[in-house]
């Protein structure tokens, strides 16, 4: 390894000790009583659901490779990344799968990795996911050298820069190593956590009574048992039977638990701002109605997906093309079919693009999905058997 190391140029680098380690994380990370770390983040049904949006979003965006020409724009099918990005990376996984993955790795830790797969024409062939609590950035003055890759066996491997895909969210204080929302937010978490814990402990273990018995005197301690032991006997929906003129004096919700339900309401909007993402997209529907739903649904495209979608198109250019490739080829999201609305608003839209002249009808039937329009040109076939 340290002869393959100097041949790579990897001697003497330093290992990055503030990428996202669990092992360390549950140490650093402790405060509230809580850990947090990118799985106990997720146990968050706001934090889950944002990374969800956002990464099944970007996953089910059709992703292209174009290439420019004097015509305008043509999709690169016959490139070999081509396939590689728009239907399946690997063997393991689909296009929708990996884009998804990665996204989420992203969300969850700041960076996500794929090692990089090329042909003897040094094209990509593939793209293989390398998980990111298993990576570790291997640094080189102020440039990334190389990664060190830990499979599940333990075996380590010192990957070079063009051989690993990486993906970063905001970076922080160090401008080439991403930094999560679960990182740079992480007490907004830690109080979401400690939040639901209290609520587990609340409704499991009884620490919230749900009535009093009251008795008309002093009880001994023969007395109290037979009735903790007869009350303790009766499951939920039964109903119990009181003597001794012992009356049952049911507990209201108190102030204090009216301020954790809005305590816990609050968390899911503060989840949803550091992710940059709508309450409603995130089953926060207490401010929703069908008017402002579609605008925060146009929002959320506009100013969370197209960000991460403008950071995919160039780290796609930046690390899969070749700087030749580079000038003629792009990669793009076409984000189109989310912003079409419904059936009559399309309507309208494509009506006033073929009148104005910029729009031709082929083209609407494209977006659509629809089939080509026989050519009323085309010249009929005659039928089988008829005289030539």
């Amino acid at each position: 390894m340290k002869i393959l190391d100097k041949a790579l140029g990897l001697v003497g680098l330093e290992r990055r000790a503030d990428t996202f380690d669990t092992f360390w994380a549950d140490f650093v990370q402790m405060r509230a009583g809580v850990a947090v770390t990118p799985e106990s983040a997720q146990s968050v049904a706001a934090c889950y659901a944002a990374i969800g949006a956002i990464s099944e979003a970007i996953g089910s965006l059709p992703l292209h490779l174009y290439r420019r020409s004097e015509e305008g724009r043509v999709r690169a099918a016959e490139h070999p990344l081509y396939g590689v990005l728009h239907h399946a990376p690997n063997d393991q996984q689909s296009a929708v799968e990996w884009r998804e993955w990665m996204t989420a790795s992203m969300l969850a830790t700041g960076n996500a990795y794929s090692r990089i797969v090329r042909g003897s024409d040094g094209q990509v062939r593939q793209l293989q996911p390398l998980p990111a609590e298993r990576v570790v950035i291997m640094r080189k003055g102020d440039t990334i050298g190389g990664y060190e890759y830990s499979d599940r066996d333990g075996k380590k491997e010192r990957l070079l820069p063009a051989e690993v895909f990486h993906l970063r969210h905001r970076a922080g204080a160090d401008p080439l190593v991403g930094v999560s929302p679960i990182q740079a937010a992480r007490a907004v978490l830690e109080l979401a956590m400690a939040e639901a814990n209290h609520g587990l402990d609340t409704f499991e273990h009884g620490a919230k009574l749900s009535g009093i018995l009251q008795a008309p005197g002093r009880l001994n301690t023969t007395q109290r048992q037979a009735i903790a032991s007869a009350w303790g006997a009766f499951k939920s929906g039964q109903t119990p039977v009181i003597d001794d003129g012992l009356t049952y004096q049911p507990i209201s919700m108190s102030l204090e638990d009216s301020e954790w339900v809005a305590a816990r309401r609050f968390s899911v909007e503060e989840v949803a701002r550091i992710f940059k993402i709508p309450p409603v997209l995130i089953g926060d529907l207490s401010h929703a109605n069908y008017s402002n739903s579609t605008e925060m649904y146009r929002w959320f495209i506009t100013h969370t997906l197209k960000r991460h979608m403008s950071a995919w198109e160039g780290a796609i250019s930046r690390q899969l093309l070749t700087p030749a490739a580079a000038r003629t080829l792009y990669p793009e999201f076409n984000a189109e079919g989310m912003l079409r609305g419904d059936s009559k608003t399309r309507a309208e839209f494509y009506k006033l693009g073929i009148e104005s002249g910029w729009m031709t009808v082929e083209e609407v039937r494209q977006l659509e999905s629809m089939p080509k329009l026989a050519s009323k040109y085309q010249p009929m076939q005659a039928p089988k058997g008829a005289a030539q």
